[in-house]
């Protein structure tokens, strides 16, 4: 599963045991060795969805770890990327791989116009102060750290940073067969971690099958989002994920 380089055993309990934000600030440095990062043929199978080269102003990828999606976010943008994150270690890692160029000649007008400069925010994506900045949102590999009770907010200070007719893209599934080896496997993982928060403070946030079709289009709908769900966009172990992408329809609320 791991990379030689990767991340040893007591590195990994070592992180497990810390916050979550401390925990990923210990992992960055091994983060794209491990198989935590989304995977190329998640992200490639999202990029399907959300349009041309150089079709829109502005995105914003939430939660964005070390940029691994930025591979795709930042060629849609005429004129800003923005990553937030909540912990410094994965954006240091981001920002090194996305350091600002410094084109010259004659070719420095058209490289900086095809790549507009990535922007990474230290910040808690369920305190984002946003307003009606971006054309579109995405956030891939993180929805396990969003508790079901915080889904709403995170849901609106997402409707509130995108433009009207803005949209949000993200990755999600429907809950498994309840015998299978995929729903076995996360709730084991679930019960654990839920085991290791109540013996351990400060908790460390992350669990799977969270934020769940059909649950999550109703709570999109439910902040003023027209929601498209593509079940055709991956094939082979991917092929139960499906692409969610929601449209706002309405302005953002106070």
């Amino acid at each position: 599963m791991f990379h030689p380089a990767g991340p040893t055993f007591w590195e990994l309990a070592e992180q497990c045991l810390s916050s979550t934000a401390r925990g990923y600030d210990l992992l960055a440095p091994k983060f794209d060795l491990t198989p935590f990062r989304t995977p190329d043929e998640v992200l490639d199978g999202l990029a399907k969805y959300l349009g041309p080269p150089q079709s829109i102003d502005a995105a914003l990828d939430v939660c964005c770890g070390t940029g691994a999606a930025v591979r795709i976010l930042r060629p849609l943008c005429r004129q800003r990327a923005v990553g937030i994150d909540f912990s410094h270690g994965m954006l240091d890692v981001a920002r090194q791989k996305y350091k600002p160029e410094a084109p010259q000649g004659a070719t420095a007008g058209l490289f900086s116009s095809a790549r507009p400069p990535v922007e990474f925010i230290q910040g808690d994506v369920l305190e984002m102060n946003f307003r009606e900045e971006f054309d579109l949102v995405i956030t891939v590999g993180s929805l396990g750290h969003i508790l079901k009770k915080d889904e709403p907010q995170f849901v609106e200070r997402i409707a509130a940073a995108l433009k009207p007719g803005g949209r949000f893209a993200f990755v999600t599934t429907e809950m498994p067969p309840l015998w299978s080896a995929r729903y076995l496997l996360s709730r084991g993982f679930n019960a654990a971690m839920h085991v290791r928060n109540i013996v351990k403070r400060p908790p460390f946030i992350m669990f799977y099958l969270t934020f769940l079709l059909p649950q999550a289009r109703r709570l999109l709908e439910q902040h003023g989002f027209e929601v498209t769900v593509h079940d055709d966009a991956f094939t082979g172990r991917y092929r139960p994920l499906q692409v969610v992408v929601g449209r706002k329809v309405g302005r953002s609320g106070p």
